[in-house]
């Protein structure tokens, strides 16, 4: 057997480089190249190895959980066929990719995590930085992944990666089972050579396999949706991550069964579409909420029923309502009680639609009930055109009689109407998510990059990095609040440096708007969500507002930066943003008083069950009575 010997941290990238993914009878390189800071407890490792291979890029971030969230971005942008290797030194460069690993995982997007550790031989510990433990001394601060890894191991020895790397791309390519694998290398033995075996580092090509549905609940599926008389499709992210666009396109196409759209799936058909209704849930529209409510059949493709997506399981009150899930994770598949469809979802669709077709007439909803849903469709449009444009069709009218800064719902109208067909809209945390999802009319696939898994506060700039580096050729809008903004500000100076050009919109309310607004619901007054400075008489945070010169603070990490008073600035502002060369932050002020109404919606947040204030007192009694809505499906 010929070998190769090499460190342990040579032998890991030679192996990655060599990893490649096919579907469809397309063929990709699996990792675009390693994304880290360097320290003591990988610098002379992994960093020596990828000194020695200029051809797999290293790209310095300013954060390693930001480094993460750009390798998220990038994989789901890429429908998971592409993703990036994270490096970090032992302890806290380690310990800030937890959030970033808990991220990947819980939106199924694959990442690899190779963070420093402590030395394996241990006569010198503990080492700098090193986490000692009276009970054992085979722990550290990498144990802290391993609840949020779908694939975890320590190598001790250099060999041990013969037999490691295979199982954690198999997990990486897996349809499933994918998520962050974590990886921790002992300082010492990134650096010790042994003689690998030459086929290690032979190309592998891994196929990312379309399961196909078992006859008997394809069969079980065909007969429910026979049976219904008011179905309801809910599109999840797995229509896009399976590129199922198509297929969905044919069966609804044929069947005229309505699609609402959870923030993941949301633009696997475009937002005109005829049977797209929009948003479901606690963010959800006017038409999807609707008829949901009365929704015999639910058809989740690609979803994992998340609360924001039932309204914490209030949504379908219909008493006789029976689900089918198409799903790759058997786990998400047998959930709410449902029909069990294992399958990808582009194949699963074909197969439905195929074997519908074949029935006597084939399979259509009633007219009556395709009337229903162009009526709420419509409704619905004329609902976002009120709210993109409160003010009337110009700035300088007032039909509202509202002056000064523009809502929120004006600012995505704005963003919207300057974004182009193929152009991407990234936002993850704050009162953001549930506008868009209500009011972003997507037009292509992938054109609407939400994470709301995690919903992270702080991915937006790297996950719409990631985004930009998937594919150069679509631009990127970003939008997010300044809580999110002063909270993750450094990897501006990276995309400066990567000349990955996004565009941010920042939204400045004062403060945490969407808590400061639960709060409020909660009968809370937004106690603790305002950025004011300490009042000497009360002792609260309830002084002065604080004021922050975002854009100056944007300009010095080396991005062009705008102020947008009013809507016709931002506008403008929008035009010489995408005309920018690098990556442009426009700083906008909005009307925090005027919000997007729920429509038929809502969301459990446990009240206070005894409380000396009033206003909670009500909350309390308001939760109470909305909490007799939820069901369970068994």
């Amino acid at each position: 057997m010929k070998t190769r010997r090499m460190t342990m941290a040579q032998a890991l990238i030679a192996f990655l480089k060599q990893q490649h993914v096919e579907r469809d009878g397309r063929e990709h390189a699996f990792f675009a190249g390693v994304l880290g800071i360097f320290g003591h407890g990988n610098v002379a490792g992994i960093g020596q190895a990828i000194q020695e291979n200029p051809d797999f890029p290293y790209i310095l971030v300013r954060n390693e959980q930001a480094g993460v969230h750009i390798a998220a971005g990038f994989a789901k942008a890429s429908n998971r066929l592409r993703t990036f290797a994270c490096t970090s030194s032992i302890g806290p460069g380690a310990t800030n990719m937890i959030t970033g690993a808990a991220l990947a995982t819980i939106n199924r997007l694959p990442v690899l995590l190779l963070p420093g550790d402590i030395f394996a031989r241990r006569n010198v510990a503990p080492v700098l930085q090193q986490l000692e433990s009276p009970a054992t001394q085979d722990t550290g601060v990498n144990d802290c992944f391993k609840p949020v890894s779908r694939y975890w191991d320590r190598i001790y020895r250099p060999e041990q990666l013969i037999t490691s790397l295979p199982e954690a791309i198999r997990v990486l390519t897996s349809p499933s089972d994918c998520g962050a694998v974590t990886l921790a290398l002992p300082q010492d033995v990134q650096t010790e050579a042994y003689d690998y075996p030459e086929e290690m580092f032979r190309k592998r090509v891994w196929l990312i396999r379309r399961g196909e549905p078992d006859r008997v609940s394809l069969e079980r599926a065909v007969k429910a949706i026979r049976e219904a008389a008011r179905p309801l499709i809910v599109c999840g992210g797995g229509v896009l991550m399976s590129e199922a666009s198509q297929a969905l396109d044919d069966f609804v196409g044929r069947t005229g069964i309505p699609v609402a759209e959870t923030q993941a799936g949301k633009g696997a058909l475009a937002w005109n579409y005829a049977q797209v209704v929009g948003a479901i849930g606690a963010t959800g529209s006017l038409a999807a909420n609707r008829l949901a409510n009365a929704a015999d059949l639910v058809i989740g493709i690609g979803t994992r029923y998340s609360d924001f997506t039932t309204a914490s399981m209030t949504a379908f009150q219909n008493p006789n309502v029976k689900f089918v899930n198409i799903n790759t994770a058997e786990f998400d598949a047998y959930k709410v009680g449902a029909i069990p469809v294992v399958a990808d979802a582009r194949v699963a669709l074909e197969q439905l639609d195929a074997a519908l077709d074949a029935g006597v007439g084939g399979q259509k909803v009633s007219a009556a009930y395709a009337a229903e849903v162009a009526e709420l469709k419509a409704k619905w449009a004329a609902e976002v055109e009120r709210l993109f444009h409160l003010n009337g069709p110009d700035s300088g009218s007032h039909v509202t009689g509202r002056v000064g800064k523009p809502a929120q719902s004006e600012v995505i109208g704005a963003m919207w109407e300057a974004a182009g067909e193929r152009d991407v809209l990234v936002s993850a945390a704050g009162s953001h998510p549930g506008d868009l999802h209500k009011l972003w009319r997507t037009r292509t696939p992938n054109g609407y990059h939400m994470e709301y898994g995690y919903s992270c506060m702080g991915y937006e700039i790297p996950g719409a990095m990631g985004a930009k580096m998937a594919d150069p050729s679509r631009e990127v809008f970003v939008l997010l609040g300044d809580g999110t903004y002063l909270m993750a500000p450094s990897e501006i100076a990276t995309s400066v440096q990567e000349g990955v050009k996004i565009i941010i919109v920042l939204v400045d309310n004062g403060g945490f708007a969407s808590i400061g607004s639960l709060s409020r619901s909660l009968g809370q007054g937004g106690f603790g969500t305002s950025y004011r400075a300490r009042d000497g008489r009360s002792g609260q945070l309830d002084g002065e507002t604080l004021k922050v010169d975002f854009a100056a603070n944007a300009r010095s990490l080396g991005a062009h930066a705008i102020k947008a008073a009013t809507l016709d600035e931002l506008r403008d502002a929008l035009t010489e943003a995408k005309a920018a060369d690098r990556t442009t932050v426009i700083v906008v002020e909005t009307d925090a008083t005027v919000s997007v109404p729920g429509y038929d919606s809502w969301w459990d947040v446990a009240v206070a069950e005894v409380s000396v204030i009033e206003s909670v007192r009500e909350a309390r009694t308001r939760y109470e009575e909305a909490r007799k809505r939820e069901r369970h499906f068994v």
